[in-house]
């Protein structure tokens, strides 16, 4: 919404009346306002779904004159577990294009939850086109120890909003290589579970940087690798070359399926500057996700976990550090000591490195 994407519209949706007067879309639905009195689903996902039937003719205007609507979520509670497909329902029903991005709760939310959260994605799955899917246990891993909990969540949907909004500026936006939505629909329509990664490069080789950090984010649950339709948007400053699109297409077109139905866009936004920005879409591809059975734990066993769990970040990372260093596959911007260093030695490249390593 603060993005202010020309072509879309926000809604949000909710039974908790409190939370949805917070919400900054321009349209606000409080469903199942008899079942619920504006007070919530309490955690149950049948409460969730007859809040959304209360107010079916409501959900459906919002699918009318649609071409493509994405259903975002947190799942394992009762609204967005109980609502989302519900609404996916009525979205397949009307023709829309249907995206659906959930999270899945931490694993300290307890297995309850968490059975709510799998047995609702497997429900959505059912309706919706394309289904990305972030697990909130990604974040322990990537946000720095000193992170205030409401920063650590800001960090993952930024990633999410980069995703969403390429995505979207794919169809929106003219460009030097044009894609519009018929080429998009091609890719997405029935494609089933789907890797979303962003990726931003600056330097030599900025563009194979953008595109490796994209196809590797770290929020995500689903790796890609041999997928059999593509859709990924280059944007760039006025520098970009042909020589970079070249480089970024041959790291995506090297891990996906070489019968693959590629389709990309090219795109100069002045505003980049020197830096270069890759959003990829990924789908149609087998789900190689290992269940590992539970195993006896010896008494090391949450000592271990912890260590696994620190940020490579380390603990003094601000937020801005831990965003940048996300979508450029975790090289961390260089800090305001490192840059001075750099600036006294006098010596860069070839030589800083080679002196530098003998230091």
């Amino acid at each position: 919404i603060q993005s202010s994407i020309e072509g879309v519209s926000f809604y949000a949706i909710n039974t908790d009346a409190q939370a949805l007067s917070k919400n900054l879309a321009p349209t606000r639905l409080n469903i199942g306002r008899k079942l619920t009195r504006g007070l919530g689903a309490g955690g149950d996902p049948a409460v969730g779904k007859e809040a959304a039937i209360e107010d079916l003719r409501d959900l459906q205007e919002i699918c009318l004159d649609t071409d493509m609507i994405f259903i975002t979520a947190g799942m394992g509670g009762g609204t967005g577990s109980g609502a989302a497909p519900v609404l996916a329902e009525l979205a397949a029903d009307a023709g829309c294009l249907t995206v659906g991005v959930v999270t899945k709760p931490f694993a300290f939310e307890g297995r309850k939850r968490m059975k709510q959260a799998e047995d609702a994605i497997v429900e959505l799955r059912k309706y919706v086109d394309t289904l990305i899917v972030v697990s909130n246990d990604k974040l322990l891993r990537i946000v720095p120890d000193n992170t205030p909990v409401t920063d650590a969540f800001l960090v993952a949907d930024d990633i999410l909003r980069q995703g969403v909004v390429g995505i979207s500026e794919i169809i929106l936006k003219t460009g030097i290589v044009n894609v519009d939505f018929a080429d998009v629909r091609t890719v997405m329509r029935k494609a089933g579970t789907a890797l979303m990664g962003v990726g931003t490069g600056v330097g030599k080789t900025r563009a194979a940087d953008a595109a490796v950090a994209a196809i590797s984010s770290p929020l995500l649950d689903f790796p890609i690798k041999n997928a059999q339709r593509i859709v990924f948007n280059i944007v760039g400053g006025l520098s970009m070359g042909l020589q970079e699109i070249n480089e970024a297409s041959e790291v995506i077109y090297e891990n996906a399926d070489e019968n693959a139905n590629i389709i990309f866009g090219a795109l100069v936004d002045p505003t980049m500057e020197e830096e270069i920005s890759i959003t990829v879409l990924a789908c149609d591809f087998k789900d190689e996700s290992v269940q590992v059975e539970e195993e006896a734990r010896d008494p090391n066993f949450y000592k271990d976990r912890r260590a696994l769990t620190k940020s490579p970040l380390g603990p003094d990372a601000t937020v801005e550090e831990t965003r940048i260093a996300i979508t450029r596959g975790f090289k961390r911007p260089p800090s305001a000591k490192e840059e001075q260093k750099e600036e006294s030695t006098g010596l860069g490249g070839f030589f800083g490195g080679l002196f530098g390593r003998k230091k």
